[in-house]
């Protein structure tokens, strides 16, 4: 089982100005492998008889140049340009596989980082050893314990993070599940999760809180000399902004994520067309801020790992037109209609709870498809570190 733990990193000023340039040195090296993979690739098509490019051929050939042409890039790990090139060749067989797109070119600002194979550095404590820069201060301690396989450092905003790979079969930092029975999980935009137990979590709606102020900035932003201080200020305070409301929306997923899975041994959610819905552009925003798919891939990674079963209902599924009760389908019910009466039986519902607990009750039907088969259960690799089980989430109980 391979957990990631992300850490925070506490460099000095020197240190970051290193991981900058480590972090501009894999850049260069994707894009020029890039480059060069679009011109051989164009070549041998050409001619049949020239090869086809690949990852390991652009490594050689960076090699014998970079000494020469580049000299710059010898100033950092190794790793930075070779792991970098590595990455380009995985994206490439992703997308012959489609499974992703044509690998699109990496800007400066956005996603930087560079990867560390585990022979290239070391963890004592609170602290990492980086090639050619030392040791760097973490502001906590590596929590797993097993073969280290690899680090990626990264920028978020102005702070600075290692996320360490860890292949262990230690799953003991979460106890197993309280095993209070099935639940049926209703997501929403008006309220983020709905329980067929009446509890109601709202979510953090973490762009909404924040929006004014975001709007502000932005403005703020367009309104500056472009290459000016003042514009490069201005941009570091909007890009502060949204990594905050990525943390707060995050934070909120995780201590949601983290009390269904330590309560509940079943947890059955929607297969929700989430690509479909931020089309309409009445609820694009909104939908977005809730983080459905985030919610189910921790839902489901935290569920494998305290031995609970995650059920994924049919898209199709009428869980909403659906009478709880006697079973009585609507024909239509539209969104903007959150209660309505049975006309078979009578009972009065509310909109999300009856689907939570329409949900639930497909626990034990057979007709559904439980997550435990390609992708999920210990064995599965797990990118975002587990929340701590202190964390408590919040609920607003507002059905009987």
């Amino acid at each position: 089982m391979i957990l990631a733990h992300k850490i925070a990193l506490d460099p000095n000023n020197a240190q970051a100005t290193y991981l900058a340039r480590a972090c501009g040195v894999a850049r260069f090296a994707y894009n020029w492998a890039l480059a060069e993979w679009k011109r051989q690739y164009e070549a041998a098509k050409a001619d049949s008889a020239l090869p086809k490019p690949s990852q390991m051929s652009l490594r050689r050939q960076l090699n014998a140049i970079k000494r020469e042409q580049f000299p710059w890039m010898l100033e950092v790990t190794k790793n930075a340009p070779q792991m970098a090139i590595i990455q380009l060749g995985e994206a490439f067989n992703n997308f012959f596989k489609k499974r992703a797109r044509y690998p699109a070119f990496r800007r400066k600002g956005v996603h930087d980082r560079f990867t560390l194979t585990n022979d290239q550095f070391s963890v004592e404590g609170s602290r990492i050893r980086i090639p050619a820069l030392g040791w760097v201060r973490m502001r906590e301690a590596l929590r797993f314990e097993g073969k280290i396989t690899s680090a990626t450092v990264s920028r978020v905003a102005d702070r600075w993070f290692v996320s360490i790979a860890v292949d262990t079969q230690d799953t003991s930092h979460l106890a197993q599940a309280e095993n209070q029975g099935a639940v049926g999980v209703d997501l929403g935009v008006k309220a983020l999760a709905t329980l067929s137990t009446g509890e109601v979590a709202r979510g953090p709606k973490a762009l909404a809180m924040l929006l004014a102020r975001l709007r502000r900035t932005s403005r703020s932003l367009s309104r500056k000399v472009k290459g000016s201080a003042n514009r490069r200020k201005a941009k570091a305070k909007l890009v502060k902004l949204h990594a905050r409301i990525a943390c707060v929306r995050q934070d909120g997923l995780h201590k949601l994520s983290a009390d269904l899975t330590r309560r509940f041994s079943t947890i059955v959610l929607e297969d929700l067309n989430v690509r479909g819905m931020v089309r309409n552009r009445r609820l694009a925003r909104a939908v977005s801020d809730m983080g459905f798919a985030e919610f189910r891939r921790q839902v489901e990674y935290k569920a494998a790992m305290r031995g609970a079963e995650v059920i994924l209902a049919d898209r199709f599924y009428p869980s909403s037109k659906t009478c709880s009760g006697c079973g009585h389908v609507l024909d239509v019910l539209p969104l903007s209609v959150r209660e309505w009466t049975c006309p078979a039986c009578g009972a009065a519902h509310d909109r999300d709870h009856n689907a939570a607990v329409n949900l639930k009750n497909l626990a034990a039907s057979s007709a559904v498809s439980a997550c435990g088969e390609v992708g999920s259960g210990l064995d599965r690799k797990t990118r975002a570190k587990p929340a701590s089980t202190k964390q408590e989430v919040s609920f607003d109980h507002v059905c009987a």
